[in-house]
């Protein structure tokens, strides 16, 4: 029987190095850390930007949603590439916020394989759980403390 427990929250650390570069850490994983920064005019872009991590987020899940899918139909994937566009624009009051997300997927299926890979197209999305919880807005919860 499957495990209706809700899974444990990720959990992510941002801590300020310097201007507006801060180191990432995820914690309970063996992922390394590695830096975020905001790019010009704000900093120097040494890091991947908050929208573009919002973008990888997006395309990651999204490829991984097809390859599971594609496992599914017993197909395979020979290549799989994700790009993705975040398109910022300004709402009523002046302020910057992603306006579209566009993911144009490209996979590699042998020949022999597409009418399987075809029932995948229409399921995939749906099980992407970051793009379904962006596409339906995500509650947050923003606490400040001081020190």
């Amino acid at each position: 029987m499957a495990n209706l427990e809700e899974p444990q929250p990720t959990k992510v650390t941002l801590e300020r190095r310097e201007g507006y570069e801060f180191i990432v850490r995820v914690e309970g994983t063996s992922v390394p850390e590695f830096f975020a920064e905001e790019g010009p005019p704000l900093g120097e872009a040494r890091g991947p930007s908050p929208d573009a991590m919002l973008g990888a987020a997006v395309g990651s899940c999204l490829a991984s949603s097809l390859l599971f899918c594609v496992g599914k139909t017993h197909a395979t994937v020979d290549g799989l590439r994700a790009n993705v566009s975040i398109h910022k624009a300004r709402n009523e009051r002046g302020r910057l916020r992603i306006g579209a997300i566009e993911v144009e997927l490209h996979a590699d299926i042998p020949e022999e394989q597409h009418e399987r890979f075809e029932r995948c197209r229409a399921l995939f999305e749906d099980y992407c759980t970051v793009t379904a919880s962006v596409r339906q807005g995500i509650a947050v919860e923003v606490k400040l403390t001081t020190s």
